[in-house]
């Protein structure tokens, strides 16, 4: 994540989402250290397995016909800049939370031999939440302090629309799809199809979130 942020200047949507998520993975690599989770070493592989689906998807940004469905809306429309920074770390989020976080949590259930419902991997899961909900009402507050937010009807609109997002509820979401990839995880064909379902709403959802308003 680092070197995507040296490597992309400020304004591209791609890094508003990178500034955030190294922000989240720093502080979940924080309490993995400090032993706030009772499991740590699956947070661990599911922080890694999570954050390598955002590599790739990275990496495929110049080559658009590479680029996973969720993340295309990011992706093409990275440069506009009639989108504002926080627009684009919310749809980074949400193709990260509702198509990648599903996915990381199977991937990381079968590397370790374990399954989503086992041991305290749940409850570790919602304690990432508790980190996360700080870090995303920090960055909605300091959006909604911006002074120009009164005069400005474009700014209004930004702040009604991602006032509708919220990561916490896109986790909640995410697990329930994670235990259903992984009841069907054996069934190549119905797990394609499930990962195809979790790409095409959350394509869906992108786009609304980098609407010009």
């Amino acid at each position: 994540m680092e070197a995507i942020e040296a490597a992309l200047p400020a304004s591209d949507g791609l890094a508003c989402f990178n500034r955030m998520y190294l922000e989240v993975t720093q502080k979940v690599d924080a309490q993995v250290k400090a032993g706030f989770f009772a499991d740590p070493g699956f947070v661990t592989q599911l922080d890694v397995t999570f954050a390598n689906l955002y590599f790739a998807a990275a990496d495929a940004a110049g080559q658009a016909e590479s680029v996973p469905a969720a993340w295309r809306p990011l992706i093409e429309q990275r440069a506009d800049g009639r989108i504002e920074p926080i627009q684009f770390a919310l749809a980074g989020m949400n193709a990260h939370i509702n198509h990648d976080l599903p996915i990381a949590v199977v991937q990381a259930c079968l590397a370790l031999n374990t399954s989503p419902a086992a041991g305290d991997h749940h409850a570790d899961y919602q304690k990432v939440d508790q980190l996360l909900d700080s870090i995303e009402q920090s960055v909605r507050r300091s959006f909604e302090s911006r002074p120009e937010l009164l005069v400005d009807r474009h700014l209004r609109a930004v702040c009604n629309l991602i006032g509708n997002w919220s990561i916490t509820s896109a986790r909640d979401v995410a697990w329930s799809n994670s235990l259903l990839l992984w009841q069907v995880r054996g069934d190549v064909l119905a797990y394609q199809l499930a990962c195809d379902g979790l790409a095409a709403s959350t394509d869906l959802a992108s786009h609304l979130l980098l609407v010009d308003v």
